[in-house]
């Protein structure tokens, strides 16, 4: 049984195990109502696994090999998703925001479950929850070695095997704006709680490799100088920068509204982050390429950020492209009632 808090004896358990420079583990979802902070010396294998960057709590690995498998998702129509589209939309046009992540849930079919799929994926940040989640996150939300504080928002997806995909997305008008917006929220963000704030790299290329197709993601590196004192009050710090900008919006407190009524269901732990504290050094993601365990079904989330210059047909796309597994030995079936132009 996993203990979930409030967000001041989160706060409080946090700035605690900084002082006593104890190792620990949090999960904090995505409005910090649910938090959890865990000692990595009471940590429960058969309850939580985690796999950050390869520092990891795993014990066994059951398979070596998967076994083919399938995988086929039926998202939600676009005749349904416009609405929504279409709320966000209105609202940026009006000025209540420059960015506002539209996130949608949508079902998935697989003989994989949760553990199995934490086991055999690829990411930075994994995390299975029993009976609760998997995640397997490509992106790193606050990093510390030292003094030295770097945040690396991804904006921008596109199939790397399209004709000339690199300049594509990089020339891209309402891509760029979309990023300097998130470059500029998380440089603030940083600002509250670092001594100096940079950017130390703007709009690079990863490539991301799916059970589908390889992607491309934009990213940037903003970095910064924290108190040397800044272990003993982790709790307090981290909070400041929630939720992560990069799947919220900006501004903040007006774009968590639109969120909120144009999605019309609650992400949970679906993009919050999660981490560690190592004793000297922190490594945190943000909880994206999430599927929940719902009953019997496995629901995947997933989105991405609008602006006034998107067209729906593009953000519908791009929030089914980002519903894959990064596993190969997949055979992907195609949802007949499933949106021609979806990839599967």
């Amino acid at each position: 049984m996993i203990n979930t808090l409030s967000t001041l004896e989160a706060i409080q358990k946090m700035n605690q195990l900084g002082r006593e420079r104890t190792p620990f583990l949090f999960i904090i979802d995505f409005l910090a109502q649910r938090p959890v902070v865990i000692p990595l010396s009471q940590l429960d294998p058969t309850a939580i696994l985690f796999d950050f960057n390869g520092v990891h709590n795993r014990t066994t690995h059951p398979t070596p090999h998967l076994a083919p498998f399938t995988f086929s998702k039926s998202p939600l129509s676009l005749e349904d998703y416009t609405p929504k589209f279409e709320l966000v939309v209105g609202h940026l046009k009006r000025g209540d925001s420059f960015l506002t992540n539209l996130s949608i849930p949508t079902p998935i079919h697989t003989e994989l479950d949760l553990k199995t799929i934490f086991y055999h994926s690829k990411a930075k940040y994994r995390l299975w929850w029993q009976h609760q989640f998997v995640c397997f996150s490509p992106e790193i939300f606050v990093q510390i070695r030292g003094n030295r504080i770097a945040s690396f928002p991804m904006k921008g997806t596109i199939d790397a095997q399209l004709p000339n995909a690199e300049e594509r997305i990089l020339s891209d008008k309402k891509e760029a704006a979309e990023h300097a917006t998130i470059v500029d929220l998380i440089r603030n963000d940083l600002s509250m709680i670092a001594q100096k704030v940079w950017v130390e790299r703007y709009r690079y290329l990863d490539t991301l490799t799916t059970n589908q197709k390889s992607l491309l993601q934009v990213s940037s590196e903003i970095a910064g100088l924290m108190p040397s004192n800044w272990r003993n009050f982790i709790g307090n710090w981290l909070f400041q920068l929630l939720p992560a900008g990069s799947i919220s919006g900006a501004p903040k407190p007006s774009t968590l509204d639109i969120i909120r009524r144009a999605e019309g269901y609650e992400r949970g732990y679906y993009t919050g982050i999660t981490g560690i504290f190592d004793g000297e050094n922190f490594d945190s993601g943000v909880l994206i390429r999430f599927i929940e365990q719902s009953g019997e079904q496995l629901i995947f989330k997933s989105g991405g950020g609008i602006t006034a210059r998107s067209q729906v047909h593009i953000e519908y796309q791009e929030m089914i492209d980002k519903i894959y597994l990064p596993i190969s030995n997949a055979t992907i079936h195609r949802n007949p009632s499933a949106f021609q132009r979806a990839v599967v």
